[in-house]
């Protein structure tokens, strides 16, 4: 499983009234997390859309675990998840400076075409992204 790393400074801006990061941030950094990933992999989301593919986002969810504040330096893990050829789940670890679990979540993307919104398979439109994912995606365990 391919792990992709960012690493940003958290910024006044990023905060809300109790000097925390705003949980809606978190959901912006998950989504640098994904770019990193799919650039590190050797793509750019902006060439799909260039060709009238988009990436919309079906499900989210993120777990709070420890506060981050102003000033304070994450690091954004990113992995996929799941992924079947059509769907893809990813996979975010928001860390701390000291190496504490921050956030965690998961989000669920489907490519559609631009002007019908219709799924489009992953594997029959994009062969390369498709076999870039199945070999980086998480290997199920064996029980």
């Amino acid at each position: 499983m391919f792990i992709a790393e960012n690493e940003i400074e958290v910024r006044y801006a990023e905060t809300d009234q109790m000097g925390v990061v705003y949980h809606a941030n978190y959901l912006k950094w998950e989504e640098l997390g994904r770019t990193k990933l799919i650039n590190d992999l050797g793509f750019y989301y902006a060439d799909m859309e260039a060709d009238g593919i988009l990436s919309p986002v079906m499900d989210i969810q993120t777990s709070y675990k420890t506060p981050v504040r102003y000033g304070d330096k994450v690091k954004i893990k990113t992995w996929i998840e799941k992924y079947d050829g059509l769907r893809v789940v990813y996979g975010y670890e928001i860390v701390n400076g000291k190496n504490e679990v921050a956030a965690t979540g998961l989000s669920s993307h489907v490519c559609v075409k631009k002007e019908s919104f219709r799924p489009i398979s992953i594997k029959r439109m994009y062969p390369e992204w498709h076999e870039a994912y199945e070999k980086n995606k998480k290997q199920d365990e064996l029980v």
